[in-house]
């Protein structure tokens, strides 16, 4: 097992400027340009920035490669509106069947998207769909503003509960992941943080309806839009329900997969790989080889116990 202990002095280095400039900041809102705001991460590698395995029963590290290297995890920070919204609905603050307006606002984010209008309407669990299969970011803003009552204060949820997670790696800027505009900086997680975020998320059996479905209808009517996961271990890892992958082409791809067999859970983060070459298929091929083998590491390294004897 690797650890950041065994982390080597560039490592090092990238760690302390991500400690010196992280802290929660408005959403999408230029920052004026400052070597104390800015965060280390750079460009994704071969084979990633950082990976990390856990097992969902108690936490527990069973390997872990730079996981505490900063990296900008693109669409993986979904997972964490997810969460936010999932908490609101257990509490009853947040009626899954409420009507969601689209706003002028939410109608113009880019990206991955399911073209949303601006007066449309759809449930809060319309659009979970559509943040987690698709990866929206319209549907992310559309969420973002309905529930908090802009971006800005969505993200300050964001990293409010982060901080009381102890992710203490990570710094979010934006709720959908997209680049960061001109003068903006980008959202920026470790593998450990994503997996601790992960571990939270396993605790609510209906966030897996939503990360294991791999493809849904979104509008109602004779031509809706079909949404297609962009996490291909669906189909071809035995039991994986989840969660969220993630990319743009200066983050590299990045994925928070877990797996469920006879009882035991494991989940594996994988963020920024990017081949030097900037083959973009091999570089997302790679990415879930990785992903793969170390959920497969997970389930050798945390066999299932044998039943006790009678």
């Amino acid at each position: 097992m690797r650890s950041i202990e065994c982390a080597t002095a560039p490592v090092l280095i990238a760690l302390l400027s991500f400690a010196l400039g992280s802290g929660a900041l408005a959403a999408d809102k230029p920052k004026a340009k400052s070597k104390k705001n800015a965060p280390a991460a750079g460009i994704g590698k071969d084979p990633y920035i950082g990976a990390i395995v856990v097992d969902a029963a108690d936490g527990r590290v069973l390997f872990e490669d730079n996981a505490d290297a900063p990296a900008q995890p693109a669409s993986v920070i979904k997972l964490m509106n997810l969460l936010i919204i999932l908490e609101k609905v257990k509490a009853g603050a947040l009626p899954l069947d409420e009507q969601v307006k689209v706003t002028a606002e939410s109608a113009k984010m880019g990206g991955s998207q399911v073209y949303l209008k601006e007066g449309e309407t759809f449930t809060v669990d319309e659009l979970l769909y559509a943040l987690v299969v698709q990866s929206a970011n319209d549907a992310a803003a559309a969420l973002a503003i309905h529930v908090a009552g802009s971006r800005q204060a969505f993200v300050d949820l964001m990293n409010q509960k982060a901080k009381a997670m102890g992710m203490s790696g990570t710094a979010f800027h934006s709720v959908h992941g997209l680049p960061p505009g001109k003068g903006q900086l980008p959202d920026v997680m470790t593998a450990r943080d994503v997996s601790r975020l992960c571990l939270e998320l396993a605790k609510h059996p209906e966030a897996f309806a939503y990360t294991s479905t791999q493809k849904k209808p979104f509008r109602q009517g004779a031509k809706p839009f079909i949404m297609e996961t962009h996490n291909h271990l669906l189909k071809s890892f035995e039991g994986c329900d989840g969660f969220k992958t993630g990319f743009y082409r200066k983050a590299g791809y990045s994925s928070a997969v877990t797996a469920l067999r006879n009882g035991r859970r494991i989940i594996a983060v994988v963020l920024g790989t990017y081949l030097a070459k900037g083959d973009l298929r091999a570089s997302r091929n790679l990415r879930d080889t990785k992903a793969a083998e170390l959920l497969a590491k997970g389930f050798q390294a945390a066999p299932v116990p044998a039943p006790a004897k009678k």
